[in-house]
């Protein structure tokens, strides 16, 4: 019996011996003091695709930006939603609410993601409110399966349905920059 009662402490200590060699170390930085200084998250989990374009923005543009960031927020979808978005509104009108252009327009394309009222999108007033506009674009976003996944130019290819395709992915950097920089504004 006295073989059983000495293993079993002998087990007992090598266990608290090894818990604490393990543990000290975790324990030890557990009790330094904490800063408390916001970290910087990046937004971004994948690297854009081919070339970066970039365009300066103008105080429209920017509220632009702050408008499909705050429909995204709305919606209840991550950043990435509005990585997505901005890149593609960056492709379709450069961040420009854009009106009816006459012969310069291309069919009858309005607002920031050149949605068309004859396609389904709304009537040319909710198309050419910024709120309304990302959140129809959100709403088709949201169907795509695997949307979160999958490169950017695909993502919003599937929603737009554009005859340049891959045109949307020259804009990711930017429109994760301007995520990063807005989203907690």
């Amino acid at each position: 019996m006295n073989t059983i009662i000495r293993k079993s402490m002998l087990s007992v200590a090598g266990l608290a011996f090894a818990g604490g060699v393990f543990a000290g170390p975790i324990a030890a930085h557990a009790a330094a003091p904490v800063d408390a200084k916001p970290v910087a998250v990046a937004v971004q989990t994948v690297k854009p695709q081919g070339e970066q374009s970039h365009i300066d923005l103008n105080d429209e543009q920017v509220a632009n930006v702050k408008a499909i960031i705050a429909a995204t927020k709305k919606a209840g979808l991550p950043e990435r939603a509005a990585v997505i978005s901005i890149a593609t509104s960056l492709q379709e009108s450069k961040l420009e609410n854009l009106g009816h252009l006459g012969d310069m327009n291309d069919h009858d394309s309005l607002g920031l993601f050149q949605q068309r009222p004859s396609s389904g999108w709304g009537t040319p007033e909710q198309i050419t409110d910024p709120d309304y506009s990302t959140t129809a674009f959100l709403k088709g976003l949201k169907q795509v399966d695997g949307w979160q996944d999958m490169p950017l130019t695909d993502a919003a290819q599937t929603v737009q349905v554009s005859a340049y395709p891959d045109a949307y992915a020259q804009w990711e950097q930017q429109a994760t920059d301007l995520v990063t920089q807005h989203w907690n504004s």
